[in-house]
């Protein structure tokens, strides 16, 4: 992990090519206490530690099923249904974060790529078991901006500075056609990108990552000094914020590879690029 050392910064985007509806903006001060945070995401490695330690079952593994990227589901694997607006994702039996595409596919070669298939629950208990948490999705971006006020991405404004891409994100024709320019198609290992100014790894792209909060457009614009000074998010809701975008962004569809850039999920999704990195308070 690494300490941070907190204070105030500039959170969100007034950016054109951001998504409104998401609530990216206004740009606002936030302020935040110190905290620990992980270099890295947690790798398939380290939740098997935490699975042999406490025979834990994620939600995939109990539910039977989980959602795969189309291109990645084996040929053999019978077709069971897709998402109706984004028919790219198919419900896949026995997929879970042993066989990320499903029955036939295992870890070899990818113990230091992150997990997958994890929902916010399956994090939330791997953080406590470890002694850490999620992080809020204010102390996320505040990591993820490693230092830099207002750029774009966490290494600067430019996608790929001098032709060298920086984070593990779709190249092609979204999404039928994956070109990998950037060496992978899926997830990559969590430290084969150069770190940001903070030290953190593959904070963009690669995969979405959970962090402690409800899903809010509008919340941070009503909720006053709540939202700005060590912000939790609101109460209640239906979704979590993930934050980063995964190895399936791709700026025709989604361009959420932006630092400021956010989502939601319900708490007991899981898909192919969902993984997580903990908190530790100080």
């Amino acid at each position: 992990m690494v300490l941070l050392p907190g204070g105030t910064f500039l959170m969100g985007t007034d950016d054109a090519e951001g998504f409104p509806a998401d609530g990216e903006g206004p740009i606002r001060e936030v302020t935040l206490k110190p905290f620990w945070i992980d270099r890295c995401a947690v790798t398939t490695a380290e939740f098997a530690a935490f699975v042999d330690a406490t025979g834990y079952r994620t939600e995939a593994e109990r539910f039977g099923w989980s959602y795969v990227f189309h291109l990645h589901v084996p040929r053999k694997v019978p077709f069971e249904g897709q998402v109706a607006i984004t028919p790219w994702w198919r419900k896949v039996s026995r997929a879970n974060w042993r066989r990320p595409e499903g029955p036939g596919s295992d870890l070899r070669g990818r113990k230091d790529h992150p997990v997958t298939h994890v929902s916010w629950q399956d994090a939330a208990a791997y953080c406590r078991w470890a002694g850490k948490r999620l992080p809020t999705e204010a102390e996320w971006e505040y990591a993820a901006r490693g230092g830099l006020v207002g750029r774009k991405y966490s290494w600067g404004d430019e996608l790929v500075p001098d032709g060298q891409h920086q984070c593990n994100i779709w190249q092609g024709n979204f999404p039928t056609r994956d070109l990998a320019e950037d060496g992978f198609s899926g997830t990559c290992p969590v430290r084969h990108y150069r770190p940001n100014g903070y030290g953190l790894y593959c904070i963009t792209g690669n995969v979405w990552e959970w962090c402690h909060d409800w899903f809010s457009a509008t919340w941070h614009v009503t909720a006053g000094r709540a939202g700005h000074d060590n912000p939790t998010g609101p109460d209640h809701g239906e979704r979590k914020v993930q934050r980063g975008g995964s190895f399936l962004c791709h700026a025709s569809y989604c361009n959420r590879y932006r630092v400021a850039a956010r989502t939601g999920n319900t708490p007991d999704s899981t898909t192919t690029n969902a993984g997580f990195r903990c908190v530790r308070d100080v």
